[in-house]
């Protein structure tokens, strides 16, 4: 397609800048005029933003109009403002009568009441936004001249609950407008047919045609290993502060992922502690408030911060400042993501982003330098898509209910045209209903889980005025934890902490947070109360899952292990651990289970290097101990990394074989999972997502402890009245699929039963001493005499296990 096809006022701006539209800029034009829908792939830097929006602007200067045009969603409010304002400066610029706007939870409510009533051009919103807007009478109205719908970064919700729920909105407004256009951008997928399929229709991905970019410049990534050496424990890469410290002084903006929070606060205290030149460095993740967050992006796009300390809350798409610079810190964790977070830097096609690894131990090392192979191999994560979540698929039902009645038979038509509910049964669809209007069998004596009523004509609608504005109230996809505010005594937020770490406070203990230390003064109705201290203090900690290993980096380092020809590219450290443990024990065949077992310290353990990543060992090392109990072994404990898996008991364990015997996912699985706090988590989860549990009344909103309390009187009810109920086993699937990451227990004793190499060692071993050190440290707060004390009994374990 020739440029000639642009408006001459885009041209004239292209040419003013010294740019030329890229080829896949032009194509994604050539597609929306021929009224097709598209997935497009293409590097960061390359572009994607102005080709999600050059058919808009170009379709606004030929044919002007008032009304919504072009929906944009991405997965994070801060995207959207980063987008807005990437999007207004070219509008700006040409001066166009186009009006762009954002909608998010943070919006006020007179702008979302006037953005209904007369919408924007452009709006750029959530996906939960969007589903609340579907909840009012007059979102067909709204809808109907709807043109296009783009979807950012669809890589990172398509596969997730907030995925499902975009899929069933964008149904809705397919028909609402039938010849809306459904785009695609990403940056990092290995498989865009599963995406072309996600994003079409009826699932049909005919309909949604591949554009895929012009390959950007080869990244430069490296890793970070301070003076050769790398520790035996840890995973944070907090021992090369001095040296990232380096890095910051020497360039002109870095940007520092940490892959938790309580990391990220971590990492901004070591780096303020050796930070001599007083350069500006911020933190940035999604617990500190909204005001904060704004600041310190502030600052990073002006160009007033050197380094930035962030988690995922800065993952995507976001372009601001200048940096020059991404630091990983602690294992990538997966390719995809670690190519996602370099393509921050520069964010130019034809200048190479500049990344470093900064490993926490000897197998983080052999991770990242899996990470750089699979980009250098051009492989990025897998993707796994799985059926449509019940819960969500509640919510949208009783949001359209919100806006409408509907008939029974048209509305499943409509919902199995979103390809998650594809397969959606006609059992399971009037399951939900009935769940909706009677909240099911052992809850339908209680009015006020009837949200649903069937009128004489067939056709169902809410059961009263009232239950539209609680769900407007209640509706949204993330259930976060329970959450107390922070706040300095003259009421200024920092941000919110989870309640169980709340619990652990008194008056005159000291946390670290929102780069501060802080003192609590009191903590009242649901507030911490702190003043700032210069004392020592303890990192907040976060409940949740961690992120694991991806499959395909896990199966590259099992290969690293066992092919020597590859260790002469190891820093001498790695070499020698890899060449004693040789020695010592053995290295495991990429399809083998190595498991060790030997005496320390007058304690019996078993260590299993099964590479199978920390939530899959953390539920294996529950099931385990439990079954080693019951065979009379006398467990002590369990410890877990990405890496393997750690028990030990009073007893020796003379047969590894018979604690990983398959029946153990039949058995221990299932009693561990009813019993433990497992699947009440999730069922409170699905509960508040589903609608049977309010958050939020009018004027005031429970607590956690209150929302607690609810789902766990309904939860023992549906258990011994209705155990078949479909939130309960919603709650099972999130419980199995989610937190324990079942597939991978599986194939993990699948491969225990098989190929199993069982090594009787004298003492510990060399790939032992990263979890050994894990032992007992769990209750020991981070930083000070803990952090040395740790060091001194690492080299100690080092010594014992290294020696020849």
């Amino acid at each position: 397609m020739s440029e000639a096809a642009l408006p001459a006022i885009v041209q004239h701006w292209f040419e003013e800048r010294g740019w030329e539209p890229r080829r896949h800029q032009l194509e994604m034009l050539d597609l929306a005029r021929r009224g097709r829908s598209g997935l497009l792939v293409a590097a960061t830097g390359a572009g994607k933003t102005l080709a999600g929006f050059l058919p808009t602007i170009c379709e606004l200067i030929e044919q002007p109009a008032e009304g919504l045009h072009t929906l944009y969603v991405s997965p994070l409010k801060a995207l959207g403002v980063d987008v807005q304002r990437n999007l207004l400066g070219p509008i700006g610029e040409m001066d166009l009568a186009v009006r762009v706007e954002t909608r998010s939870g943070d919006t006020p409510s007179d702008r979302k009441a006037r953005q209904r009533a007369r919408p924007p051009h452009i709006l750029l919103t959530t996906p939960e936004s969007l589903s609340l807007l579907l909840s009012y009478p007059d979102s067909a109205g709204l809808f109907e001249g709807l043109k296009s719908i783009v979807v950012d970064e669809l890589h990172a919700f398509a596969k997730e609950k907030r995925g499902d729920l975009l899929a069933l909105s964008m149904a809705r407004l397919q028909r609402f407008a039938p010849g809306l256009r459904r785009v695609g951008l990403s940056a990092t997928i290995s498989d865009p047919e599963a995406y072309r399929g996600w994003l079409a229709p009826d699932a049909d991905a005919d309909l949604v045609d591949l554009i895929t970019g012009d390959p950007g410049a080869e990244p430069d990534l490296s890793i970070l290993i301070p003076d050769g050496q790398i520790p035996w424990s840890g995973h944070s890469g907090r021992h090369a502060a001095r040296e990232v410290m380096e890095l910051i002084e020497r360039h002109r903006m870095t940007l520092l992922f940490c892959n938790t929070r309580s990391l990220a606060e971590l990492i901004f205290q070591d780096l303020w502690a050796v930070n001599d030149k007083a350069l500006p460095i911020g933190i940035h993740h999604g617990s500190l408030a909204l005001e904060a967050r704004r600041k310190v992006e502030a600052a990073m796009s002006s160009g007033r911060l050197r380094g930035l300390v962030a988690t995922s809350s800065l993952d995507l798409g976001i372009d601001w400042g200048d940096i020059d610079l991404v630091v990983q810190m602690g294992a990538p964790k997966g390719s995809s993501r670690l190519l996602q977070r370099i393509g921050r830097a520069n964010h130019r096609l034809d200048e190479p982003s500049t990344g470093i690894i900064v490993p926490g131990n000897r197998f983080e090392y052999l991770e990242a330098r899996a990470a750089l192979d699979a980009i250098d191999d051009g492989e990025l994560d897998p993707e796994n898509f799985r059926p449509g979540a019940l819960d969500v698929l509640a919510q949208h039902i009783l949001a359209l209910a919100c806006s409408a009645p509907f008939e029974e038979a048209e509305l499943l038509a409509e919902l199995r045209s979103a390809a998650p509910y594809a397969g959606l049964r006609e059992e399971t669809y009037t399951e939900v209903l009935n769940f909706i209007a009677t909240g099911g069998y052992a809850l339908k004596a209680y009015d006020r889980f009837r949200r649903l009523v069937r009128e004489p004509d067939g056709r169902w609608r809410i059961a009263r005025p009232g239950i539209a504005l609680q769900h407007r109230l209640n509706a949204g996809i993330i259930v976060e934890a329970p959450l107390l505010v922070v706040r300095f005594k003259s009421g200024r937020r920092l941000g919110t902490v989870e309640e169980g770490f709340a619990n652990t406070l008194a008056p005159g203990d000291h946390f670290f947070f929102s780069g501060l230390s802080l003192e609590v003064e009191r903590i009242k109705d649901g507030e911490i109360f702190v003043h700032a201290s210069s004392k020592s203090a303890r990192i907040v900690t976060y409940g949740g899952q961690r992120m694991s290993m991806s499959t395909h980096l896990a199966n590259r380092v099992r290969h690293m292990l066992c092919d020597r020809n590859d260790w002469h590219r190891f820093p001498d450290g790695v070499r020698e651990w890899l060449e004693v443990q040789d020695r010592r024990s053995t290295l495991p065949e990429p399809e083998e289970l190595l498991v060790e077992t030997f005496e320390h310290h007058h304690q019996y353990y078993m260590v299993a290097y099964s590479f199978e990543g920390w939530n899959a060992h953390q539920s294996l090392g529950m099931l385990i101990t439990k079954r080693m109990e019951n065979l009379g072994l006398k467990p002590m404990g369990f410890v877990a990394n990405d890496y393997g898996l750690a028990c030990y008991g009073l007893e020796p364990i003379r047969d590894p074989k018979a604690l990983f015997s398959p029946d153990i996912l039949e058995q221990e699985f299932v009693d561990w999972v009813e019993q433990s706090y497992l699947l009440k988590s999730a069922f409170r989860e699905v509960a508040v997502i589903g609608g049977l549990v309010e958050r939020h009344h009018p004027g005031k909103r429970k607590s956690g402890r209150q929302v607690s309390f609810s789902t766990d009187l309904i939860y023992d009810v549906l258990r011994r009245y209705e155990p078949q109920h479909l939130l309960l086993r919603a709650a099972w699937d999130d419980a199995r699929a989610r937190m324990t990451e079942l597939g991978r227990l599986v194939r993990l004793v699948d491969r225990a039963s098989a190929t199993m190499v069982h090594v009787e060692a004298d003492r510990i071993t060399p790939m032992a001493v990263p979890l050994m050190v894990i032992v007992g440290r769990e209750a020991m707060p981070p930083g000070g005499e803990a952090d040395e004390t740790l060091l001194i009994q690492a080299e100690s374990l080092a010594q014992e296990a290294m020696a020849v």
